[in-house]
C-alpha cells in the first residue's frame, strides 16, 4: 500500500478499535465477584479489554491489506469448483463421508458424547436439506421453518399418546401433517416475494409456537409433553449406550434417505421448475410453468422433511416443549443453508458440522464461547461470502443430453 493508503488504513483500523473499546468496556471490562461476608462487588478486567482492542486494530489492518488482493479472490470465486467436487471426485468424497459416519460409533476414539453430538449434527443436516428445497432451490426465503419441525415433533408425540402407534408407524403421518401445514402456509404467500415473504413466514413460525404454548389441553402448554416413546430395537431390551447408538443409526438412515430423495427430485421436472422459479418467476410464466404449483410443492416437500426431523427429535428427547422451537432454531437452520452455499447438498453438511461443533469446542472459553463463535461466523462469511460450496454440479447438462 502507498503512503496515503497506509494512513487511511491506520485511521480505519483506529476507528474500528475505538468502537471495540466502547463495546468491550461495559461487556468485558467489569466482572461481578462474590466477596463473601462483604457482599458482591465489581472487578475490573481492563487487560482483556486492551488485548481485544489491539486484536481488532491488527485484524482490521490485515483485512485492509488483503483487500488489495480482491481481484485475485474474485477470480478464484468465479473459477470452477475444484476437481474433487465434481464428477467421480464428489462421489468418492461422499462415499468416504458416509463410510466414516457408519463406522463412527465403533471407532477407538468414539464415545457417548461424540455419538450424541453426531446425532445432533445429523438432525440439523436433515433440517438443512429440507430448508434447502425451499430457500436454496426454489428461492423462497422462509424464516419460519421451525414451525414444521414443531408440527412433526408434536404430531408424533400426540399420535403415540392417543393412538398408541410406534415411531415407525407414526413417522409417515408426522411428515404428512407437516406437509399439510406447508401447503397451508404456501397459499397465503403465493403472491409475496423477498422481504415480505420472509416476514409472513416469520409470523407463521411464531403463531405455531404461541399456539403450542397456550393450547394447554392438547399440547401441555409450557409443561410440554413427557414420556414420548422411543423407537424399538427389534423388540429387544437395550442398554442406554446401545439405545444412543441405535438412535444415531436411525437418524443417519433418515438423513441418507432425505439426501437421495432430494437429489432425485432435482433431476425431475419439478426440481428444474424450482430452480427456474428461483432465477426468474416471470420467465417461468412465459415458459408455461405454473408458479403456484411450484411454490406449493416446494413448501410441502420442505415441510415434510422438517416434520420427519421433528418426529425423530421428539423420540430422541423423550420430552418436547415450545421452548425447543423458537425463532433461533429457524435462524440456525437458515444459516446452515446460506453458509453451506445455496442449493449445495454437501455445503449443508459442512455448515451443519461447523455450526453445531464450533459452540461445543468453544466451551473451554467459558463466557467467551459465543463471542468466539460469532467471530468465527463473521470470518467464514468474509472468507466465503457465497458459502462453503457456492458452486455445484448442474442438475442437467444440455450438451450431454444433446450428444445422447
Amino acid at each position: 500500500m502507498t503512503g496515503a493508503r497506509g494512513l487511511a488504513a491506520v485511521k480505519d483500523a483506529a476507528l474500528a478499535a475505538f468502537v471495540a473499546l466502547v463495546l468491550a468496556v461495559p461487556l468485558v471490562g467489569f466482572e461481578a465477584v462474590d466477596r463473601g461476608p462483604q457482599g458482591s462487588g465489581l472487578q475490573t478486567r481492563f487487560t482483556l479489554v486492551a488485548i481485544g482492542v489491539g486484536a481488532v486494530f491488527a485484524a482490521r489492518l490485515l483485512l485492509t491489506a488483503l483487500r488489495s488482493l480482491a481481484p485475485v479472490f474474485a477470480r478464484r470465486e468465479r473459477a470452477a469448483a475444484p476437481a474433487w467436487l465434481g464428477g467421480k471426485g464428489a462421489l468418492v468424497a461422499a462415499a468416504l463421508l458416509v463410510l466414516f459416519a457408519v463406522v463412527l460409533p465403533v471407532l477407538p476414539f468414539s464415545s457417548r458424547y461424540l455419538v450424541d453430538l453426531a446425532t445432533t449434527v445429523l438432525i440439523y443436516i436433515m433440517l438443512g436439506w429440507g430448508l434447502n428445497v425451499v430457500v436454496g432451490l426454489a428461492g423462497l426465503l422462509d424464516l419460519g421453518y421451525v414451525a414444521f419441525y414443531a408440527v412433526g415433533a408434536y404430531s408424533f408425540a400426540l399420535i403415540a399418546r392417543w393412538l398408541g402407534l410406534s415411531f415407525w408407524e407414526a413417522l409417515p403421518v408426522s411428515g404428512l401433517l407437516a406437509a399439510t401445514f406447508g401447503v397451508v402456509l404456501g397459499f397465503p404467500v403465493l403472491r409475496l416475494r423477498g422481504d415480505y415473504l420472509a416476514i409472513v413466514t416469520l409470523g407463521f413460525g411464531e403463531m405455531v409456537r404461541i399456539v403450542l404454548l397456550n393450547w394447554t389441553d392438547v399440547t401441555g402448554g409450557p409443561n410440554g409433553i413427557a414420556g414420548v416413546p422411543r423407537p424399538s430395537l427389534a423388540g429387544f431390551p437395550s442398554s442406554p449406550q446401545q439405545r444412543i447408538v441405535f438412535l444415531y443409526y436411525v437418524i443417519l438412515a433418515l438423513a441418507l434417505a432425505t439426501n437421495l430423495f432430494t437429489l432425485r427430485l432435482r433431476r425431475l421436472p419439478v426440481g428444474r421448475a424450482w430452480e427456474a422459479l428461483r432465477e426468474d418467476e416471470i420467465a417461468c410464466r412465459a415458459l408455461g410453468i405454473d408458479p403456484t404449483k411450484v411454490k406449493l410443492s416446494a413448501f410441502a416437500i420442505g415441510a415434510m422433511l422438517g416434520g420427519f426431523a421433528g418426529a425423530f427429535f421428539a423420540t430422541r428427547q423423550g420430552f418436547i416443549s415450545p421452548e425447543s422451537f423458537t425463532f433461533q432454531e429457524s435462524a440456525t437452520i437458515l444459516a446452515i443453508v446460506v453458509l453451506g452455499g445455496m442449493g449445495s447438498q454437501m455445503g449443508v453438511v459442512l455448515a451443519a458440522v461447523a455450526l453445531v461443533c464450533l459452540p461445543e469446542f468453544g466451551r473451554v472459553f467459558a463466557e467467551f464461547r459465543m463471542l468466539l463463535f460469532g467471530g468465527a461466523m463473521v470470518t467464514i462469511m468474509v472468507w466465503r461470502p457465497r458459502g462453503f460450496l457456492a458452486r455445484r454440479a448442474p442438475s442437467i447438462r444440455l450438451g450431454a443430453a444433446g450428444a445422447a
